[in-house]
């Protein structure tokens, strides 16, 4: 349109077929005030204005109307330039950010020929010798130790000795520096972490080096000394971190600072020890103005007063770290950020040696966790992120903290904090813990008991399992999308009544028991939607009388995490807790939940051996234990530990009933879990595994031989290669069939489930039997299935089948899916009366 090419001249001229209307300054902003309330006014209020304000009197309503056209225009062109400008400057910014990783990996590459030709000359020189001696080789492994070990010994240093701890400190900066732009540590870009405007940034991980390392690059619309502030206050974006103590400040001559710090960090599992650190932090400031920030542990080695002791935590040890923030042309900062780490992975049981050796978990635990923090804050500031539900996004990242928070502290149970173990019943599968300090629920805003006259204290029921060929990523969106397949109503009703003066009695945990609907309402999410945080409704269902106080409604407050199936070596994470209907900022919150963490074996070194099969003995459907042998090595990339911990408060004379419950509740979700991940497992993981069972009640068995005979009546084809009456063949050749099958009610209404599938359709649902009843039809077909269904249901309700196109419909976990075509028949039963439709979903794959 030609009005939205023209531009207002200087002299505020308006064109309107060729007819020029000048304004003078007090009708421009007469507009101007109505523009900035209503940008695009209706005719009427045009009309309005004009009488309204004299001054526009002798303007036309067609001229006003062109007016606002041409002010919307200059509006978005404005705001595109912004736009455009902002992208260039990113862009530009980043591009010098790669020119450097360029020029950091042709050193690399140089050096790495100059040794390569260096242990060529050597071996030559070892293999034309006479002599056994083996001494080149120590020259070339000794060489690179000290490569990539430079630190030198030290006499003890303390803190009464600042220019000793300002010696550690330059040190600390120069190995540090050479770590984030030298080649100090042989980087690898992490798959999928793509540089650009809108990415995180580069991303990459130590090969060939002491410890772990982890390394990013990124740009972030922030000034370098607010990104100081934010990364030095590690508690605040940093899940693992349990406290941060800065034990002393010692200014230096130069302007900077050095802190020491000790530091404490929560263990991600029950089957290990928590770590400490004990660190100098040294804060200062480089000739180009960039700021850096950089960390190291202080040892016999480096010299440096001795930290302080915790019995409780294993001492892990900091290699040179920190952060190098350079500023940006035109406003922003540039961040390198290095993470170097060793945790002592040899003090953990052998199984779980990859969880302290993975260089991938460290860098999203820490490093990409740092980077995303920092972009987070920087969203905020600038206004782009909305507020939901009349909260701040910091106040919403607040309680994201407190469900993480408190979840650690219940899968730690540190004795300082108040925690207790109970005896066990002679089976340690599963702990119990007691913590009676009644701050530990009802925090420093609740300083009476008045609300819970007899509050005896909180319980925690906590086990860790193994896991084999199940992404963490696929098993937590299951647990989150299906939680009526693990949880019980019961026990969440339980849960809910620890809001209330009157709890509840104690329930008897019944595995599936009490279903119930659940609705997920969004409340916020992260920038790279790696997080996110809702509420949870649960819809009570119908009751006895005497339990009609049950069937209200409940809530939960739930942070997920970690459901990317393509970051690698990431977490998992469902993390809930009971709120009642006022959810107030400051509400007690006591999390429950599961933590799903990859143990992917240390990619510079061979896999852990595998004598210690645990995951064998966790099998469902299955007695006794595999030979470790029987494990390939191509399937330890794929194994998992899974931390499952609930909470629950008690009243101190049921203290025994609840433990009773818990323990009980606790070991059903185990083996919901286990047959969970022995469903959704992907078939070309689960092909070492025990075959999944199919459903053999006689319902299913003559559920099967009513759509096979449907389908020969319908088309004239046989559905399968057996007889109709071969008892329960027809219902293992009907499980097993390569095709998905399906059944669901005959309806054409957004009420029509499912009710029946066999194995290739629990597989292309992402679900289980259980499950199943939770999906409608209407959810998996996309806009063109749901058409060409709608037109053909006439067809299959007369002449009893029809052929339906290829086509897109969508897992239960929203993922597409893709088939080349498709058969609907009706399913009759004995009377030959309508029982249900029958779907065949031919060659589909996941797109």
């Amino acid at each position: 349109m030609a009005l939205c090419l023209h531009r207002e001249s200087n002299k505020n001229q308006i064109m309107d077929n060729s007819k020029y209307v000048r304004y003078t300054p007090e009708q421009v902003e007469a507009l101007e005030r109505v523009y900035a309330e209503c940008p695009k006014p209706t005719s009427l209020r045009r009309q309005q204005l004009i009488r309204e304000c004299p001054i526009l009197s002798n303007i036309e309503p067609k001229q006003i109307k062109v007016w606002f056209q041409n002010r919307r225009c200059r509006e978005k062109q404005r705001k595109e330039a912004s736009r455009l400008t902002t992208v260039n400057r990113k862009l530009s910014a980043m591009n010098k950010l790669l020119m450097e990783e360029n020029d950091r990996l042709q050193k690399q590459v140089s050096q790495l020929v100059y040794e390569n030709g260096y242990m060529k000359q050597q071996i030559n020189t070892q293999v034309s010798s006479t002599t056994t001696d083996t001494s080149c080789e120590s020259v070339v492994v000794n060489g690179q130790q000290q490569r990539k070990h430079p630190t030198p010994q030290h006499p003890e240093r303390d803190a009464n000795n600042p220019a000793g701890l300002l010696a550690i400190a330059e040190e600390t900066l120069a190995e540090f520096l050479g770590k984030a732009t030298g080649t100090a540590v042989d980087w690898v870009q992490m798959i999928g972490m793509k540089p650009g405007p809108d990415s995180i940034g580069i991303v990459a991980v130590s090969r060939n080096c002491s410890g772990v390392a982890a390394r990013a690059c990124g740009l972030v619309s922030l000034e370098p000394t607010k990104v100081a502030e934010i990364l030095k206050d590690r508690p605040s974006w940093y899940s693992d971190c349990r406290c941060l103590n800065v034990l002393s400040v010692i200014p230096t001559g130069n302007g900077g600072t050095i802190e020491l710090i000790y530091l404490q960090t929560y263990a991600p599992t029950t089957l290990a020890s928590a770590r400490d650190f004990w660190t100098l932090r040294y804060t200062t400031s480089l000739e180009d103005g960039s700021l850096v920030i950089c960390e190291r542990s202080l040892t016999t080695a480096t010299g440096g007063p001795t930290g302080p002791p915790a019995t409780s935590f294993v001492r892990a040890e900091m290699l040179p770290s920190g952060y190098l923030i350079r500023p940006c042309e035109g406003g922003g900062s540039m961040i390198h950020i290095v993470d170097h780490i060793d945790l002592d992975a040899w003090s953990v049981p052998e199984v779980l040696r990859p969880l302290y050796e993975s260089s991938k978990i460290l860098a999203q635990k820490t490093t990409v966790a740092a980077l995303r923090h920092i972009r987070q804050i920087a969203q905020e500031t600038s206004g782009e992120i909305q507020y939901t539900g009349g909260r701040q996004p910091a106040v919403l990242r607040a309680l994201s903290q407190r469900l993480c928070r408190g979840f650690n502290d219940a899968v730690n149970g540190f004795v300082d904090d108040g925690w207790t173990v109970m005896d066990s019943d002679g089976v340690e599968d599963v702990t119990i813990a007691i913590n009676s300090s009644s701050t530990k629920f009802l925090g420093s805003q609740y300083n009476t008991l008045s609300i819970l006259p007899t509050f005896g204290g909180v319980l925690c029921a906590r086990a860790s399992m193994l896991l084999q060929n199940v992404p963490p990523a696929l098993l937590v969106r299951f647990l989150r999308e299906h939680r009526s397949e693990w949880a019980d109503y019961g026990v969440d009703a339980y849960s809910a009544a620890s809001l209330k003066a009157s709890p509840y009695a104690v329930p008897c945990a019944r595995p599936g028991g009490f279903p119930s609907s659940q609705v997920i309402l969004p409340l916020a999410q992260t920038v790279e939607h790696e997080e996110f945080l809702e509420v949870v409704r649960l819809e009570g269902p119908a009751f006895s009388p005497e339990d009609i106080a049950l069937s209200r409604d409940m809530y939960l407050l739930q942070l997920c995490s970690g459901v990317d199936e393509n970051a690698s070596g990431a977490c998992a994470q469902l993390v809930f807790a009971p709120i009642d209907e006022s959810f107030g900022d400051d509400a007690p919150l006591l999390p429950s939940g599961f933590r799903v963490i990859p143990l992917e074996p240390k990619s510079d070194g061979p896999a852990a051996t595998r004598t210690l099969d645990l995951a064998s003995t966790l099998e469902a459907g299955t007695g006794g234990t595999r030979p470790a042998g029987e494990i390939e090595a191509s399937n330890y990339n794929h194994r998992s530990v899974l931390t499952i911990a609930f909470q629950f408060t008690f009243e101190s004379h049921y203290r025994d009933n609840v433990a009773a419950m818990a323990r009980q509740y606790v070991r059903s979700i185990v083996g919901s879990v286990q047959r969970v991940a022995m469903a959704i497992a992907p078939s070309r993981l689960s092909s070492q595994l025990t075959p999944k069972p199919f459903p053999g009640s006689p319902e299913a068995v003559t559920l099967a031989r009513w759509i096979s005979r449907s389908y020969r009546v319908h088309t004239g084809g046989d559905l399968l290669k057996v007889d109709s009456h071969a008892g329960d063949a027809v219902l293992k050749q009907l499980w097993h069939h390569s095709d998905a099958i399906m059944c669901c009610s005959v309806k054409m209404n957004a009420s029509a489930v499912f009710t029946f599938a066999n194995q290739a359709g629990l597989d292309m649902l992402e679900t289980t039997l259980l499950a199943l009843q939770d999906i409608m039809l209407d959810k998996i077909l996309d806009e063109a299935g749901r058409k060409v269904l709608l037109s053909e249901f006439s067809k299959i309700m007369q002449q009893g089948f029809a052929h339906l196109p290829a086509g897109i419909c969508v897992s239960s976990m929203g993922r597409p899916v893709s088939y080349e075509q498709a058969v609907a028949w009706k399913v009759l039963n004995d009377e030959d009366s309508n029982h249900c439709l029958a779907f065949m979903f031919i060659n589909w794959s996941f797109v």
